[in-house]
């Protein structure tokens, strides 16, 4: 906690004023350093002219309305409609999602699994929906176990579009930004060594086993934030995913890669920054008003446990 609060004190979280009316603002590159090669990891070149040629050949999906059913589905369960999906392709992963109220998707991989990346069943930031002009969205991952950084381990959270090439970690390829737990290095659409989290020195905690890891996202600003075990991180980027956003559905994403035990929670189970814990900040608050009611008055759901 000491680290904190002596970080925070040097570089205070400001949230930036908006001027109604204004044009969002454009993504810019970080300030830090970025490195041509990761600290810990690196994919071939193979994977990324491989992911060049996919997004070439796959255009980003336009946004859409969710089926009805799903629909209903969120007003009776809320934020926990929300899962990782397992893919074909990655069979060296077994992803578990807990049918009882409140359950975590579960993120099981084994040694020696590849590069791969995990998206959310449905976009946390829906581009035919309403954009509140506070709060944003925001989930969490506890790590329950990773391989060593040196022999390969690897997780990452963040967010994408779809389609996404899946041996791809978050952050490397087209609309992705990523937080890499092997070097604590964040990316956006950057497919080299990225650019350090903690440019003042080195992260506030080891190893990533046992703490919980967070991952948010401001309507207002395009701000992405990190949190470490319920302490929020100065923004990581600002302005993405602003231009165009009611053509885009943005996903969570969590990569994985070698021998890994991951814990994902959408808000069924109480977050460790209490701050996502408030309305604002909740998948389900998004995807309840149609963009076409901007007008009018945002309503409150009725107080029910996810």
């Amino acid at each position: 906690m000491d680290w904190f609060k002596q970080h925070h004190q040097r570089h205070a979280f400001r949230q930036p004023d908006v001027p109604s009316g204004a044009p969002p603002p454009e993504w810019a590159p970080a300030v830090e350093q970025s490195f041509t090669y990761g600290l810990q990891n690196e994919a071939s070149n193979e994977s990324y002219e491989e992911a060049l040629d996919f997004c070439e050949r796959h255009p980003v999906e336009s946004s859409t309305i969710l089926p009805s059913r799903t629909v209903a589905d969120i007003d009776s369960n809320g934020c926990s409609e929300w899962r990782i999906q397992s893919h074909d392709s990655s069979p060296g992963i077994v992803v578990h999602n807990s049918d009882r109220k409140g359950g975590l998707s579960q993120i099981r991989s084994r040694v020696g699994c590849p590069d791969t990346c995990l998206l959310s069943n449905l976009p946390i930031v829906a581009g035919q929906y309403h954009f509140p002009n506070d709060g944003g969205v925001y989930f969490e991952i506890t790590v329950n176990k990773m391989t060593d950084p040196s022999k390969g381990g690897v997780i990452a959270i963040g967010t994408t579009c779809r389609p996404y090439p899946s041996w791809r970690l978050p952050g490397w390829n087209r609309l992705s930004a990523g937080l890499h737990l092997d070097d604590f290095h964040k990316f956006f659409e950057d497919p080299e060594g990225g650019r350090p989290c903690f440019p003042l020195g080195s992260p506030p905690i080891t190893s990533v086993v046992g703490h919980t890891i967070g991952c948010g996202y401001s309507f207002s600003t395009g701000a992405m934030f990190f949190t470490i075990d319920g302490q929020r991180l100065p923004d990581a980027f600002t302005g993405i995913y602003l231009q165009n956003r009611s053509g885009i559905d943005v996903y969570a994403a969590v990569g994985v890669s070698g021998e890994c035990d991951v814990s994902v929670n959408f808000g069924g189970m109480s977050f460790k920054w209490l701050e996502g814990n408030e309305w604002r900040w909740r998948v389900d608050r998004q995807v309840r008003k149609l963009g076409d009611d901007v007008g009018e008055q945002e309503e409150l759901p009725a107080y029910s446990a996810c």
